[in-house]
């Protein structure tokens, strides 16, 4: 039999030192008056007292317990005083009369022990010295100081009751000789167990209450970390973003610039004027690199709503760029106009064993240096250069001369302007360090990144 935690309430003004978080035995909060208000704390009227709280409501399973408790008590009193007391005749009148109503007191106490602990565990101790009938309260109470008082304060109590009820089971056993022991050993006994089912049950109360904080701590760090992973995913998806369309976009306004401006009435001194053919394949080109481009977003938008690794490939999408397709994304961009020279020293084949997340890392380098030198440096010399091996790394390097001046017809490219920031954070992911800079004229990309040797 255990009492629940919504009888543990008490009304008190403050909660008390000895009290775990979260326990129920301070004023709700919906009783406590706001700052400011009348008798609040700082209030300017301090001498008007607040409305006194209403007391908490006894849930069902209170009302269980309490009546179980103060019938255990009733049928206590009833024994001792149909059965017991009349057999005591050696005790003074005074003591017979006042031993029944004393222990119904006892018994009408307990509905009250959930609000005023203290008061009723001092009220029993008198009691208990001069009324064998308030024996069954008695251990009620002693399990209710234990469940709601200070340890230091219910020990006090216990002992207490344990000195005043010893000497009134003595007297009690006077005419016989061989009871009184055995009488004070049981009243012994029944007070410490039913001090130790409080202590036992106030453990674990203490025991939930801290379970369900680390509960609710944990609860929140989970959704701690599972929003820093969805903010980790999308910076992840952006920077994918910003690598596959700038590049595309960049393309395609190399091309679209470069038709504008060879149909424009500006070229006719420097250049034979397009074809009709010339600008259908033109239109070609762009049209081509615009449905690449959407066919790419529409790749990692597909990542982005949780689509399984391998799915792009078996729904017919185009699979994860290789350092294999390195080749492929130079003679694209020479396409586009770009002047690019591959040198790539390492054995044939031999990148196929690195892992796909660090070959998708080479080719987006690749690719930035590719789009950067188009936006920053149209119709300089590009020099890609891949060196490694197994066991020693992959370095990855391109360079390019600094421009003198903008070529004629070729408008700047805008960009984000993060797109060496988040490759810098990708290949730092991937155990790697990205360095760029001017030197000697030329600016330089190196990025390099860890090989396996196995």
């Amino acid at each position: 039999m255990t009492e629940t935690a919504a009888g543990v309430s008490g009304r008190f003004t403050r909660p008390q030192r000895w009290l775990l978080p979260g326990d129920l035995l301070t004023e709700p909060a919906d009783h406590v008056a706001a700052p400011g208000a009348p008798g609040a704390p700082g209030a300017p009227d301090a001498a008007v007292r607040r409305p006194r709280p209403r007391p908490p409501r006894r849930t069902p399973r209170d009302w269980a317990v309490d009546l179980t408790l103060f019938g255990w008590s009733l049928g206590m009193w009833a024994l001792m005083v149909f059965m017991v007391l009349p057999t005591l005749e050696h005790l003074p009148e005074w003591m017979r009369v006042i031993d029944a109503p004393l222990g119904l007191l006892a018994c009408c106490a307990l509905w009250v022990r959930r609000r005023h602990p203290l008061a009723v565990a001092l009220l029993i101790v008198p009691v208990g010295a001069v009324s064998a009938s308030a024996f069954g309260a008695l251990g009620a109470i002693m399990l209710s100081t234990a469940l709601r008082l200070p340890t230091r304060r219910a020990l006090a109590l216990l002992a207490a009751n344990v000195i005043v009820v010893i000497p009134y089971f003595v007297f009690c056993s006077l005419p016989e000789e061989n009871s009184g022991w055995g009488d004070i050993f049981f009243s012994v006994a029944y007070l410490l167990m039913f001090f130790a089912w409080g202590i036992a049950t106030r453990a674990r109360r203490q025991l939930v209450v801290r379970l369900r904080q680390d509960a609710g701590r944990e609860r929140a760090e989970h959704a701690r970390r599972m929003a820093d992973a969805r903010r980790t995913e999308r910076e992840a998806i952006a920077r994918e973003m910003h690598d596959v369309l700038a590049h595309r976009i960049s393309l395609l306004s190399v091309h679209a610039g470069a038709l504008a401006y060879r149909t424009s009435g500006a070229a006719g001194a420097h250049a034979k004027p397009l074809s009709d053919t010339e600008v259908g394949e033109s239109a070609q080109v762009i049209r081509d690199n615009a449905h690449q481009a959407l066919e790419e977003l529409r790749e990692v938008l597909t990542v982005l709503r949780g689509t399984a690794p391998g799915a792009l490939t078996e729904a017919g999408g185009r699979p994860q760029p290789r350092i294999a397709e390195i080749g492929e994304l130079v003679a694209e961009a020479t396409r586009a106009g770009q002047r690019v020279v591959l040198d790539q020293k390492y054995a044939e084949g031999a990148t196929e064993a690195l892992r796909d997340q660090a070959q998708r890392t080479v080719y987006r380098v690749v690719q930035e240096g590719l789009t950067n030198a188009r936006k920053h440096a149209p119709g300089a010399l590009i020099t890609v250069t891949l060196v490694g091996a197994p066991g020693q790394g992959l370095t990855v390097r391109i360079r390019n001369p600094l421009p003198v001046t903008t070529g004629a017809g070729r408008e700047h490219i805008p960009g984000a302007g993060a797109g060496l920031a988040g490759l810098e954070e990708r290949i730092a992911l991937d155990g790697g360090t990205l360095l760029h800079g001017t030197t000697n004229g030329a600016f330089e990309l190196v990025a390099k990144l860890p090989w396996p040797a196995t």
